[in-house]
């Protein structure tokens, strides 16, 4: 027979292992793969001594690369070894499937309708459901594993498999055939019950019997066929080759290119959302590799993994989880123990029942921390080859395991860490997150600490970025500078001039600045010109630790200092809720901004504005917030703040409005209650002259100020009015008496009802 079709199920060492051993009987002329046809130009680097799984093979529209494919393969994997056995022998291997070049045309042309509809208002059609389906009718086409698993008791199809086929040590040929049988069956309950399968299943198919015909017409005479098991009896009896041309007649096609990018484990576990992928891949592996004993290698790895983390696990511990494990399968009829049985010994034996060192057990072992690696001669855009070569410049190995990198921008002996900071910001501008930034040690840019994790994914947006340019750098400007063209917030452009900063990117911060001088000069939102000065500030004040040149933004920032002065005491004024609440957090960057800018004009021209705030404005929360800081920054006097909450507080004020004041002065801190004998005796004095009526409807504005302080400073509060209710010191100053009647009003304004009592001092 000239055709043998070896059903498998992807990602299975079980299958490998019967498959290498089916292929070696069998001694084929031509082994056909399930596989994209349009890998045929890059698949013989399978072969070469730099190529270790796991890998995929990425399938890409050139012109938009974020259209893409990823084919993963593993050591373990029959496909991977159908491939390796023809290139190690020097048999023609070919991918059989509809090619991606057609599936991505189909996809492309089903998002552009949509779109279509949606923009003409159109509603979109539903899939068509029949009403008289069944699940199992469904489970069948969708999940055949899982509905002869469940058939046969097994909770899923990759356990059942696992136990039929995986754990299995000896080599079964004869399992393809049985497998075949049983999709056969299924395939055929499938067609009685009337469902169609779907258009790509048909054209998929019809692809593959086209690439089979193509090969036995060059001569081929013992050809292999190694697929999914869900296709295998669809490829066994062809039908008419007329049929399956009418069905791939006129299918759209796209330019595509293809290349191998490494991959990593944790992309081959079905947590991931890979949907055909499996549970353990990193057992799988162990059991590819450790066939005879594989069960004693397991226990040694985790035992080894766990002395690691300091924890107990010594050779007396193996012995016996290997024997549980054992025993385990024993009882439950399996012929070796599984991963089920494994990890229940695991966690009996050497975690004493608890689940956290099994969490080590499952992210290092079941599933594994391994990053392939592919051939230098694999195909790569300039801008991927540029990347490449900084990473080895500058010593950073991408790894699938994350890792913490602590940079010194300081350093001048040694450039490394600034220039491995510049890059890190250059590719988190052109959104290829390799790195995260984290915590930084004091103020300012000295010393950055990233966490690096390179992940499969990302290599979709590597070529996604190189059409910026063909190098990082190069890209990175280019992306800046036509990201600025678009960019009409103040606030979005200052953040775009801070990382082009960041990334040393001096090509292009000119063009920034010119952008930012432009949209300043045209904006009259007093707001918007606030939230882009401490991004500008804060890029002056430490710019010079990365040794960038910032001296172009210091105009601007004068230009906007001014601007935001002249318009702050309007902006400020006639504000409802939301907008003064806005306006609150805009004052307290802008002061502190000011603060950290340290230029004597600046803040002589930041506190006169300020004082007009205090003294003029009608919005009671601004106002109070201009007052604390003005006492804050020591331009006011701790009198003249006193006289400031006398008036807003007096007996002639609403109550909401005073609370609102209150609200803006004591914001964030209630240390001033604590050791300013005069503001106590004010806010002591208001609250008390406050009606009982007025106080139920102050109270959710005066708890939500009290929660704002930390709890250090709630239980000197507490403590505080605790001394003076029983101290003589304060007798001559407060009635005890009056001060006993407070504290039940206290506790419902600190929110102490459902804590423990004031004395306790919670």
């Amino acid at each position: 027979m000239p055709i043998t079709v070896f059903g498998i199920r992807h990602h299975g060492p079980g299958s490998s292992r019967s498959l290498v051993a089916a292929l070696e009987n069998l001694k084929p002329d031509a082994i056909l793969v399930e596989g994209p046809p349009d890998g045929a130009d890059v698949l013989a680097l399978a072969g070469k001594e730099k190529m270790h799984p796991p890998v995929a093979m990425l399938i890409y529209r050139p012109e938009e690369p974020g259209q893409a494919v990823f084919y993963p393969f593993t050591i373990f994997s029959p496909e991977w070894q159908a491939v390796q056995y023809g290139l190690r022998n020097q048999i023609p291997v070919r991918f059989m499937d509809l090619p991606q070049a057609v599936q991505l045309a189909q996809r492309a042309a089903l998002a552009e309708e949509m779109a279509r509809k949606l923009e003409a208002g159109e509603e979109l059609e539903a899939p068509a459901v029949e009403e008289k389906t069944e699940p199992e009718e469904v489970e069948v086409q969708q999940d055949p594993l899982g509905y002869l698993a469940r058939a046969a008791g097994f909770e899923d199809g990759e356990r059942w498999w696992e136990y039929l086929v995986e754990g299995r040590k000896e080599n079964r040929a004869g399992i393809f055939e049985a497998v075949l049988e049983m999709m056969t069956a299924l395939r055929e309950e499938r067609d009685a019950s009337g469902e169609v399968p779907p258009l790509v299943e048909q054209q998929r198919e019809a692809s593959m019997r086209q690439i089979i015909r193509d090969a036995e017409k060059d001569g081929f005479e013992n050809i292999a066929v190694v697929c999914g098991a869900w296709h295998a009896p669809a490829l066994v009896k062809m039908p008419a080759k007329k049929a399956d041309a009418d069905l791939l007649k006129g299918l759209p096609k796209v330019k595509v290119a293809a290349t191998w990018i490494p991959w990593t484990n944790d992309r081959l576990a079905t947590s991931s959302g890979y949907g055909a992928g499996v549970r353990s891949p990193g057992w799988y592996a162990h059991l590819w590799e450790n066939p005879e004993d594989a069960v004693v290698q397991w226990m040694a790895r985790a035992a080894r993994l766990l002395r690691e983390e300091d924890l107990e696990a010594s050779a007396a511990h193996v012995i016996e989880a290997v024997r549980l494990a054992e025993t385990l399968a024993m009882m439950r009829g399996r012929p070796m123990p599984g991963l089920d049985e494994l990890n229940e010994a695991s966690r009996s034996v050497f975690c004493y029942g608890s689940d956290l060192p099994m969490r080590i057990i499952a992210r290092r072992l079941v599933v594994g921390e391994v990053l392939g690696t592919v051939p230098d001669e694999t195909p790569l855009m300039p801008f991927h080859q540029d990347l490449q070569r900084l990473q080895n410049a500058l010593r950073l190995k991408p790894e699938a395991t994350a890792r913490t990198l602590e940079l010194d921008l300081r350093n001048s002996k040694n450039s490394l860490d600034l220039d491995r900071s510049h890059l890190l910001h250059r590719l988190t501008l052109l959104e290829i997150p390799w790195g995260r930034l984290g915590s930084t040690y004091g103020k300012g840019t000295f010393r950055e600490v990233w966490t690096l994790e390179w992940k499969p994914e990302l290599a979709v947006a590597v070529m996604e970025a190189a059409r910026w340019g063909n190098t990082v750098e190069d890209a990175a400007v280019q992306w800046a500078r036509a990201e600025a063209k678009q960019t009409h917030s103040l606030a979005a452009l200052t953040e775009l001039i801070d990382l082009a900063i960041l990334a040393d990117l001096d090509a292009v911060t000119g063009d920034l600045v010119t952008r930012l001088q432009s949209l300043s000069a045209l904006s009259s939102d007093v707001s918007e010109l606030m939230s882009s000065l401490p991004g500008l500030v804060g890029v002056m004040r430490y710019g010079n630790v990365r040794k960038s040149e910032v001296e172009q933004i210091g105009p601007v920032v004068d230009g906007l200092v001014t601007r935001i002065c002249v318009g702050l005491a309007p902006a400020c004024s006639g504000l409802a809720d939301e907008a003064a609440r806005d306006m609150f957090t805009q004052l307290n960057n802008t002061d502190k901004a000011i603060r950290l800018l340290a230029m004597d004009e600046h803040t002589s021209e930041w506190t006169g504005a300020i004082r007009k705030v205090a003294e003029n404005c009608n919005t009671p929360l601004l106002q109070g917030r201009a007052a604390r800081i003005l006492l804050d920054n020591k331009d006011d006097q701790p009198e003249d703040t006193a006289r400031r909450m006398g008036l807003a507080l007096s007996r002639g004020t609403l109550p909401e409005v005073a609370g609102a004041w209150v609200e803006g002065f004591l914001h964030g801190s209630g240390l001033l209650l604590v050791y300013d004998e005069t503001l106590w005796g004010l806010i002591n004095g208001w609250l008390a002259g406050v009606t009982d009526e007025a106080f139920i409807q102050l109270l959710p504005l005066l708890r939500r100020t009290f929660s704002t302080f930390p709890a250090g400073e709630r239980k000197q509060i507490s403590l505080r009015f605790s001394h003076h209710s029983g101290a003589t010191q304060t007798e001559e100053i407060y009635d005890s008496g009056q001060v006993e009647q407070m504290l039940p009003l206290l506790e419902k304004l600190l929110g102490l009802n459902d804590e423990k009592s004031v004395s306790d001092g919670q």
